[in-house]
């Protein structure tokens, strides 16, 4: 995949943070980076995905291990979708 440099402002403090040592340090960051446009629909799973080299299984599987779930609906959402299955589904 091919890297490009990108300067950002951070606070100062942050900067400690941001001293990456290892590739799965530097993977975790990106996504980071990337998370508040699949949040906000600009972008799809499976394209940061594709933007960071790796299959949209493992990126789905890094978020979930920082905590981030790939489904974010309350129960009240999951049952209009299993009424609206059920009721499609005697169409």
């Amino acid at each position: 995949m091919e890297m490009k440099e990108f300067s950002i402002k951070i606070p100062k403090e942050m900067s400690v943070y941001l001293a990456i040592d290892d590739d799965r340090t530097e993977l975790q960051r990106n996504a980071m980076m990337l998370y508040p446009y699949i949040k906000n629909l600009t972008i799809s799973h499976g394209r940061a995905a594709e933007i960071l080299g790796i299959s949209k299984w493992e990126l789905i599987t890094l978020y979930d291990n920082m905590g981030l779930a790939y489904l974010d609906q309350d129960i009240s959402e999951i049952m209009a979708d299993v009424r609206t299955y059920k009721m499609l589904r005697r169409v």
